[in-house]
């Protein structure tokens, strides 16, 4: 846990999956966690257990930039700095494109891409001025290779990985490091969020014979942030070892 201790780490999308997986890995490093998600009464029920202060979750939609400002206004708040950017929260509702499910488009490109920008919006300001940060942008395999039905999601994923290094280059003076994680298949609710039947049910029993714990990704993070703050740790990219895709 090297380099975890103190740290203040923002995350996003935190009730449940990768982000509470996380919260919980740091909490047990030591780190200073401030939650953000949709779902209050999870994430007030997560803080409860990890044993946070009440203040240390706030009700975020992504979507909004006005809500990832108030996050990360709300670390500040208490604790005087951010450490670290999670811009976690994501959606997968994937189907063929020929089904003209827009809304769901829409949906993914605003919380895939606009969240993450509203995310490092956020932050930036505070880690320029610190001359200290990092920002852990999440992409996917997906943002690796597209396959039917994934064409929209796996759009999605690959802008978040050009953002993460057209940042990469723009952050080297002010001494902030930049890392893409980019998942395979792990046992998280992000199959939920598939609306087409037989998408989904494709998609489920997928993951249910591939998927590992979150926790997975959650020790991702804290090699990432635990290096030496002269090793910037770029891009990671995992799969369970039984995955092919």
């Amino acid at each position: 846990m090297e380099g975890i201790k103190d740290k203040v780490v923002v995350i996003t999308g935190a009730s449940s999956g990768l982000g509470e997986a996380t919260a919980r890995r740091l909490v047990n490093g030591g780190a200073k966690v401030v939650l953000g998600a949709r779902r209050m009464e999870r994430l007030q029920s997560l803080a409860q257990e990890l044993g946070l202060d009440e203040q240390a979750v706030v009700k975020t939609d992504v979507t909004q930039r006005d809500q990832v400002e108030a996050l990360v206004e709300r670390a500040i708040q208490l604790h005087g700095r951010i450490d670290v950017m999670l811009n976690n929260a994501g959606v997968m509702p994937h189907s063929p494109l020929e089904r003209l499910k827009v809304e769901e488009w829409d949906q993914m490109i605003d919380v895939n891409i606009k969240g993450v920008l509203y995310g490092i919006a956020a932050a930036m300001p505070h880690m320029t001025a610190q001359k200290n940060g990092q920002i852990i942008n999440v992409s996917s395999v997906a943002g690796h290779k597209v396959g039917p039905g994934s064409a929209v999601y796996a759009a999605t994923k690959h802008a978040v990985r050009v953002i993460s290094e057209g940042l990469r280059q723009e952050v080297k003076p002010y001494n902030i490091r930049s890392t893409i994680i980019s998942p395979g298949a792990v046992d998280t609710e992000l199959p939920n969020s598939i609306s087409e039947n037989d998408v989904s049910e494709a998609i489920h029993d997928f993951y249910e014979q591939y998927a590992i714990p979150a926790d997975s990704f959650a020790r991702s993070v804290e090699f990432a942030m635990s290096q030496p703050e002269d090793v910037d740790i770029n891009e990671i990219l995992f799969r369970p070892t039984s995955q092919v895709l």
